[in-house]
Formats: structure tokens, sequence, C-alpha cells
């Protein structure tokens, strides 16, 4: 059974994971699944306890944007520019594969995603243990991220060692993830920062590599995903969905802008960044209630629209059979 740890017992983490133990702990996004991104074994055992794909790489995480030609074996000047301005912050930059990183790691390739997460609890943790730390989200492989220490324990609390408990994540959806190994940034997964904000610091358009083979966390068709079905849906659909699939036997639950006081229903912000926040733990208490549908309108504003979006329709999305 998980040991849950205070924010404070950074040593004891970081001697788990020098152990080759697995560490759940908090960054600004979601909850991530800690091993030593150099030791196979310890890798291994974080796709396990996932049941991950094992061909489907992890993020690196580093304590210092410093410490990105260490485990890079080359660094072009875009991903120098982007690690300068949002490091630490949400930003995965996908580049060649350098010394310290396992294969196992980046499911054989010869890339990996690294970077730099702004929580005071990851940060502390990352400069303890001195190396990098392979962390994908803690959850079940697919389902909905954690966004609390009591989610990872929901899904993951007889499989792993530890959880540093550091409070709700601030974000609430992963990092953005882009591809800077050749001239051109190549946004494979759009997260907590905005496009514009990278175009506007390499001063060139990011091409959407989004549909692409897999390369990067979060890239499949269908992730995310509570046990509920999701139908992403315009604000003046809702009530005639809901109806009908009520009318069908349906337990159906509303996640939008608005409540519905004759259904379960969750008002979130109609700003995508505060919507983005609430997501997760929303879609989890769906869950909770039992609901065979839940019916989600997403926000109308906000930078983070983009991301928020990209997580409904692969939680929407056909599961895999």
């Amino acid at each position: 059974m998980v040991e849950v740890l205070p924010p404070d017992a950074i040593e004891i983490a970081a001697a788990a994971l020098a152990a080759g133990q697995l560490v759940a702990f908090p960054t600004e996004t979601v909850y991530g699944l800690g091993a030593d991104a150099g030791d196979p074994a310890a890798v291994t055992a974080v796709f396990e306890a996932k049941g991950r794909p094992s061909g489907h790489p992890l993020i690196v995480h580093l304590a210092d944007p410093g410490d990105l030609d260490r485990h890079a074996a080359t660094v072009t000047p875009e991903a120098r520019k982007l690690a300068a301005a949002f490091w630490p912050g949400p930003l995965t930059l996908v580049v060649a594969r350098g010394p310290g990183i396992a294969a196992e790691t980046v499911g054989g390739l010869e890339t990996v995603g690294i970077r730099v997460p702004d929580h005071p609890v990851a940060l502390d943790l990352l400069r303890a243990f001195g190396g990098p730390v392979a962390a994908p989200s803690a959850n079940r492989f697919g389902s909905v991220s954690p966004t609390t220490a009591e989610h990872v324990i929901e899904d993951l609390g007889r499989l792993i060692d530890y959880v540093l408990d550091g409070g709700p994540c601030p974000v609430g959806v992963e990092s953005t993830i882009v591809d800077v190994t050749g001239s051109r940034a190549i946004l494979l997964r759009p997260g907590g920062i905005a496009a514009p904000e990278i175009e506007s610091v390499i001063g060139a358009p990011v091409v959407d590599g989004r549909s692409g083979p897999v390369r990067a966390s979060g890239m499949l068709a269908s992730h995310y995903a509570p046990n509920a079905t999701v139908r992403l849906v315009e604000a003046d659909q809702a009530a005639a969905i809901i109806d009908d699939a009520a009318a069908g036997g349906a337990r159906v639950g509303l996640i939008a802008p608005f409540a519905d006081r004759h259904r379960p229903s969750w008002q979130l912000p109609d700003d995508a960044t505060g919507y983005a926040t609430a997501l997760y733990a929303t879609l989890r208490a769906a869950d909770r209630r039992g609901l065979d549908l839940v019916v989600v309108v997403p926000p109308s504003t906000g930078e983070l629209r983009d991301a928020v979006l990209d997580r409904l329709y692969k939680a929407a999305a056909p599961r895999p059979a």
C-alpha cells in the first residue's frame, strides 16, 4: 500500500527514487509518477503500474533549465529560446536523446520529452535526487489524470511506493509538448502554454503535428477518459441531449459553464484557465456518481481553450476494443 508523505519529506522521497522505487509527486499540471529515468528496471515498473504500452514514451523532469545540455544530444536554437522563456513551467520540449536517459524511458525512440516543472515540491525533489526523473501522469493509462494525492491513491494506491502530497495542482491539464529537433517547432500536444505564446518567442508559426505517429505522451485519439461516456456538445444542444438520454433510462450529468438544477451538474468557469484547473477533478466526481453519460459544454474563451478541447475530444473518443 502506498505511503502518503507530507510535502517536506523530500529526503525520503529522493532516497526512494535512488533505490528504484516509484514516487508520485505534484507538479503545476498534474501529479506525476516518478522513477529514475536512467534505471531501466524502475522505468519498466512505471509502465507496469500504469498499464501503459511500452512504446509510449515518458516525459523526463529536470531540476534546472541548465541541465538540458546534459541530457540532450543536440539543442536547437528554438529549444534554447523556449526553455529560457518558459522553464520552469508547463512546456515539454522533444529533443534528441542524450546521456543518462534509458531507452525504456522513451519507448526506444531517439528523442526524449524534457521539462522543468514549476512546483516547489517537484523542484525540491528533483534537486535532492540529483538526476532526471521520468514521470508520466500518476494514474492508470488512458484514464483521467490526477490533480490531487487522493486521485493518485484511488488509481495506484496498491501499485506504487510513495506519494508526496502537495495539494491540488494549479494548472490542471498536462504540459504543452513541442518537438524542437528540427528547424520548425511542431506542436504534439496542447497544454499549459498556448501556441501563440510559443510563436511569439520563436518568431515563427508552430506546425500542428497532433495527427502524426505517437512521439510523445497524450497523442492517442482516446485518452483522459472517465468510466462514463463523455459527449461534447454546444451549449444550446445540452438540454435536449440530456432529456433524450434520461428518457432512455441513462443516468446523465452535465459539466458546463452553467448548471442544470434538475440533473447532477457541475458548473465550471467559462474561462478556459479556470475550467482546466477543475476539469479532471470534475470528471472523477461524475464517475463517483455512477453516471452513464456526461454531457460536456466546453468553455468559450481563454488561452487554454485548445488544451481543454483536446482533452475533451480525447475523453469523448471511442475507446479501443
